[in-house]
């Protein structure tokens, strides 16, 4: 006998049909309406965004960052980090605020940065260090910025009344097509170590006297008069006229500095880029074009570094 169940003998009864649900099932059974549009279901937005990416890979669109607005030629620029502060403060920098971070991690050169704007009547204000972000534009600033005003750019001819009331020798910089502003920051500090009476810069397509040139001259552009030109080219010319000479420092040159004869005559010193070195029509108005020898494993110095190795060349050629 199978085991599973009791053996009564009787043929087991046939199973009725069950109650009905009343309807209640008749909900499940209506449809679901009208099929909603692609952009109203839930994955649309990360398909779209796959086939645009898909379409920048391809080269059909490129994505457009948001645009950035241009700064104002009179807007005030900000100097951050501890000590370019403090330098800026000692060197008498032009101020208008220090602003500071809450809760700081106070050291000397935060009390002094603190002490130093309170004597000169700057105003002291205390921010959050995401204001500092935004202000110093993502640099690195130690919980310290420095408001400076927009710089006042001198006239060329600025420059040689400059030498001539000092009774010196004329030696002015010029830069062409260097564009990153801590170059000018470290052609400024040299200038100002060998002598020299001013800068020289294009109004376009060059760096200018903002808060990172001011932070990588270490104060210097204090005292270093900086001058701009609508047309470097012009500008040249007018110093040619005047008397001057004009020497292109380049690594295509065909002449070593310490060769140049005219460097105790009155001099304009002009700095190349570092990649595309002197412009055409700047190099024209060259009287020498001029070289820093090196080694065969170099091919070239950065700007600053070439100006500060040239205008040393042209003291200790004053000097003798």
């Amino acid at each position: 006998m199978a085991a599973g169940g009791r053996a009564s003998g009787r043929p087991a009864k046939k199973k009725g049909p069950s109650k009905g649900a009343g309807g209640q099932g008749r909900r499940s059974l209506e449809g679901k309406g009208a099929t909603p549009p692609a952009e109203m279901r839930h994955w649309y937005k990360d398909k779209a965004r796959a086939e645009r990416v898909a379409r920048e890979e391809r080269g059909g669109a490129r994505r457009t960052a948001p645009a950035r607005q241009r700064r104002s030629e009179d807007a005030p620029e900000y100097i951050g980090g501890r000590n370019p502060v403090l330098e800026a403060l000692h060197a008498g920098v032009p101020s208008n605020a220090l602003y500071v971070a809450q809760r700081i991690d106070n050291d000397d050169r935060v009390r002094d940065s603190i002490r130093i704007a309170a004597e000169r009547g700057i105003a002291l204000l205390e921010v959050t260090r995401d204001k500092l972000d935004r202000l110093t534009e993502g640099g690195v600033h130690q919980g310290v910025a420095l408001q400076i005003p927009a710089y006042d750019y001198a006239h060329p001819s600025d420059l040689v009344q400059l030498a001539q009331d000092a009774a010196e020798i004329p030696l002015i910089v010029a830069l062409d097509s260097v564009t990153d502003p801590r170059n000018l920051g470290a052609i400024a500090r040299s200038a100002t170590a060998f002598g020299a009476h001013g800068l020289l810069i294009p109004s376009r397509r060059s760096a200018g006297v903002t808060g990172g040139a001011w932070k990588t001259s270490a104060g210097t552009l204090a005292t270093m008069r900086v001058a701009r030109a609508a047309n470097l080219t012009a500008a040249l010319r007018e110093y040619r006229e005047a008397g001057l000479f004009v020497i292109g420092l380049d690594g295509a040159g065909d002449t070593d500095i310490e060769d140049v004869e005219l460097l105790t005559e009155p001099l304009v010193v002009v700095v190349g880029s570092e990649g595309k070195g002197l412009s055409r029509l700047v190099r024209e108005q060259c009287d020498v074009v001029t070289r820093i020898p090196m080694q065969a494993a170099a091919e070239s110095l950065n700007a600053g570094v070439a100006a500060g190795v040239a205008l040393y060349e042209v003291a200790r050629h004053r000097r003798r």
